[in-house]
């Protein structure tokens, strides 16, 4: 199993904010289908005003380069990524390219 903290912004705007947690509640399930058909096994996003934190846990096989945009190759799974980007900011620290940034792991308590 590996580990990965990823971050991302939501939009300065709170109604944004809002219909981005009220879509969380309701996620699609051809979308939770798809994240666990390409090697997530466990996902969590926190939100702290606009920052968003994602833990995720995957199988030994997952590349973030390569089967994050597997995700997107269903279509359901697309307009998903497309509805959710609409609300959503890169983190002022991502590289060039990257959506959501992948964190440093710097400590594991385990």
């Amino acid at each position: 199993m590996k580990v990965y903290g990823l971050t991302l912004m939501l939009r300065d705007d709170p109604a944004a904010i809002e219909r981005y947690k009220e879509h969380h509640r309701h996620v699609w399930p051809e979308v939770t289908a798809r994240i666990r058909q390409c090697g997530i096994r466990t996902m969590r996003i926190f939100l702290l005003q606009r920052r968003m934190f994602m833990y995720i846990e995957t199988d030994d096989a997952f590349d973030p380069a390569t089967d994050f945009a597997r995700i997107n190759e269903a279509p359901k799974s697309q307009e998903w990524d497309v509805l959710m980007r609409s609300l959503q900011e890169l983190a002022p620290e991502a590289a060039l390219g990257e959506w959501w940034a992948l964190m440093e792991q710097v400590f594991d308590l385990s």
